[in-house]
């Protein structure tokens, strides 16, 4: 992929965009992308202010690491099935970004293309689910704030024949409609507050399906099924996606929040503590995160629930089954692995899990879809062994889980990217939404302790729909 340098301006300048283009043209390129600097802003308002539900939108914020982004529209898509799912994204992906020459503020973080992915938990779903198991795109338009600085980045297809004065005028559109929302410290409105009418849980029974898991587990079918249930949600108005984001990220900071869209309605939207891949200079880490336990009301009850979290033998066992199958599948790809600190506690608003983060060397022949494919799905969200857990599933749950427990992230073109599993989320279409919860079942579970688990993963997005004011 070429790259041209340009001064901090050609955004805003039609002329040497004109010239650019026609050049990129003469050199067969298929995509231009421009980044440019631009004045702060928070890209949670640019999705409040051009999002439409018949476009593909991703947004992505971390905190912790001060970054958040939003993509929007699409100049190259992808949408496939199957097992090969992973590999074939990975070569679209390549493919993609060999045919763009990058042009703008490329030293700044968050600078040049970036494509967004998702992908369904299993790789062959109903005709009716929402989103297909593979999706891949690269937006039309990316805001991306990085601590104290924003970029703004557009991709523009140049594919012959074109008419470069069109295109000019399209991106003209694409900056305006991102300055007009500018101004430092917006903040995205509040909902007003609307209980819901219509509030109730699915008739999928989840202690009799962890009952009869539990079965199974001691006849030595499998040692472990992580098994999930949806809660549906009806509320009286469409849902506030915008707000709703706002009021994650303001409750849990130390999650990625997150959301997508099909193009055809549909969002889907959370908080997850789970990252299973960050790729840096070709350099890994994931997290090996299973096991959990509320916080406390106060700091002693909260120290008393962390003591007995990493003292709880079954707790234990469930996380080093997902830490083991990290390594090990690492193994199998030639990555050498290094666990630092060994078992640590991630804590969380509402609850707190046992942590080990897994670092890695990633060799040249690899490449960042081969290692999602080689992790997805690990114990933590599917059980043990993990292809007769993902049957069990299939056997027990009814309902489609779509993205739920999937994963979910992004790449751009220095093979960096960052992916997380789509946990505390939920599936949302007007005034509907489906929201999904999962529990570890291993030897020794109680299936009202795991049902309690549940509801207490519930309430993060149902405090986030609901409680607006």
């Amino acid at each position: 992929m070429a790259v041209i340098p340009s001064d901090a301006n050609i955004l805003y300048d039609d002329q040497k965009i004109h010239k650019l283009l026609l050049a990129c043209q003469k050199k067969s390129y298929q995509i231009v992308s421009f980044s440019q600097e631009i004045e702060t802003i928070d890209p949670l308002v640019v999705f409040r202010k051009i999002a439409q539900p018949n476009e593909l939108h991703f947004y992505w914020e971390n905190r912790h690491q001060q970054e958040a982004f939003f993509g929007y529209g699409t100049t190259k898509y992808l949408n496939i099935a199957g097992e090969d799912r992973f590999r074939l994204s990975q070569e679209f992906i390549n493919n993609c970004l060999k045919q763009t020459i990058r042009i703008g503020d490329l030293h700044l973080p968050g600078a040049g293309p970036r494509l967004f992915c998702s992908f369904t938990f299993f790789p062959n779903i109903p005709s009716n689910s929402p989103f297909a198991p593979a999706t891949i795109f690269l937006p039309r338009l990316m805001v991306v704030k990085n601590q104290d600085k924003c970029i703004l980045t557009i991709n523009q297809n140049i594919s012959q024949p074109v008419n470069i004065r069109l295109i000019i005028a399209e991106i003209r559109q694409q900056i305006q409609a991102i300055t007009i929302t500018n101004g430092k410290g917006v903040k995205p409105r509040e909902n007003s507050h609307y209980p819901p009418k219509n509030h109730k849980i699915t008739s999928y029974n989840f202690t009799s399906a962890v009952t009869s898991a539990l079965a199974s587990i001691n006849a030595q079918k499998f040692s472990k099924i992580v098994l999930a249930t949806p809660r549906d949600v009806i509320a009286p108005q469409p849902f506030k996606i915008v707000e709703s984001l706002n009021n994650l990220r303001q409750n849990y900071p130390d999650c990625y929040i997150f959301s997508i869209s099909n193009g055809q309605g549909y969002n889907f939207i959370g908080a997850s503590p789970e990252r299973l891949i960050k790729i840096q200079n070709q350099q890994l880490v994931t997290d090996a995160l299973a096991g959990s336990a509320p916080r406390g009301k106060n700091p002693e009850e909260d120290y008393k629930f962390a003591q007995e979290l990493l003292n709880n033998e079954k707790e234990i066992r469930e996380h080093q089954a997902v830490s083991e199958f990290i390594t090990q599948k690492l193994t199998q790809l030639g990555l050498k692995t290094q666990a630092r600190n060994n078992l640590k506690l991630l804590k969380l608003s509402n609850i707190q899990h046992l942590w080990t983060p897994i670092y890695a060397d990633i060799p040249p022949n690899v490449q960042p879809l081969d290692l999602v494919a080689q992790l997805h799905p690990t114990p933590a969200v599917a059980g043990v062994p993990t292809e007769i857990a993902c049957q069990q599933i299939r056997h027990y749950e009814t309902f489609d889980r779509s993205l739920y427990a999937a994963p979910i992230g992004w790449l751009d073109h220095q093979g960096n990217g960052e992916f997380i599993v789509g946990i505390r989320s939920a599936l949302i279409k007007e005034n509907h939404a489906r929201l999904y919860a999962g529990a570890g079942i291993v030897a020794g579970s109680d299936p009202n302790k795991e049902l309690a688990e549940i509801q207490l993963k519930f309430q993060a997005l149902l405090q986030a729909l609901m409680n607006n004011e």
